[in-house]
């Protein structure tokens, strides 16, 4: 039986760290990327996932750089065997502020992580897929405001938006490879990105509220709620659905 290996960006904590344990679960060996100051929450993560049986593998690298992603993959590669699913999930909600105070360097930090950090996977993932000749999974992280964008967050609104074009692009050039390509687009998830940077604690609060009112469930979304949608995209079940992106968002809007 082939290897089934994945490599998770942004796995130290959250959803990435949800979509690691999920997908180890599901019987990938899995790669675990994140920021070289996340290391201990990766060890961490390692030792659980590896203690139930599956293979693991650390590669720090941030993904806005081309020579550490292309690194990171072959890493995985040589490492574990061979890469099937790339889930490029690494993102930064930066601070929020009106589009006339967003700032050069607030868009710029923003894109590089958000918008060149998912193109940077896609590439060399699929560079890495074309030359196993096995077909394979790319999975990105887009966000609800990726389909209906926010006041406050024009940076990383774009940046979210990228992933759809980019998503629907390269789906169309890497299908006659047996490469599917599509993104997540979660609402409120409960994780540390519901903190945004910028805000008092009277005025984080008033945030969350008002996003949870957003929803028609009436509470954030749980990590593993995002990990169960990406363990179907990741799956030889998915082989039909491709160039999607699909809202987890606790009806918070209908597409």
């Amino acid at each position: 039986m082939l290897p089934r290996i994945a490599l998770i960006t942004g796995a130290s904590r959250g959803i990435g760290a949800a979509i690691a344990r999920r997908l180890a679960n599901d019987g990938f060996d899995v790669a675990l990327n994140d920021l070289s100051g996340q290391i201990p929450a990766l060890e961490s993560l390692q030792k659980e996932i590896s203690s139930a049986g599956r293979r693991t593998y650390i590669h720090t690298a941030d993904v806005s750089s081309a020579s550490k992603v292309e690194d990171m993959v072959d890493g995985t590669v040589k490492t574990l065997g061979g890469i099937d699913v790339m889930v490029a999930n690494a993102g930064i909600l930066g601070r929020i502020s009106p589009v006339t105070e967003c700032t050069e360097d607030d868009w710029d930090k923003i894109m590089a992580v958000n918008a060149r950090g998912v193109f940077l996977c896609y590439k060399y993932a699929a560079k890495a897929m074309i030359a196993q000749g096995r077909g394979g999974r790319i999975i990105a992280a887009s966000s609800v405001v990726g389909k209906q964008a926010a006041g406050l967050r024009s940076a990383y609104s774009a940046s979210k938006f990228v992933v759809r074009g980019l998503t629907q692009s390269a789906a169309q050039e890497l299908a006659q490879y047996g490469i599917t390509v599509n993104a997540y687009a979660p609402g409120p998830i409960d994780t540390l990105m519901m903190d945004p940077v910028g805000l008092d604690q009277a005025a984080k609060e008033a945030y969350l509220n008002t996003e949870i009112k957003k929803t028609v469930i009436g509470r954030l979304g749980k990590p593993e709620e995002i990990a169960s949608i990406v363990s179907y995209l990741a799956s030889r079940e998915s082989a039909f659905t491709t160039g999607q992106t699909i809202s987890v968002n606790g009806g918070q809007f209908f597409d």
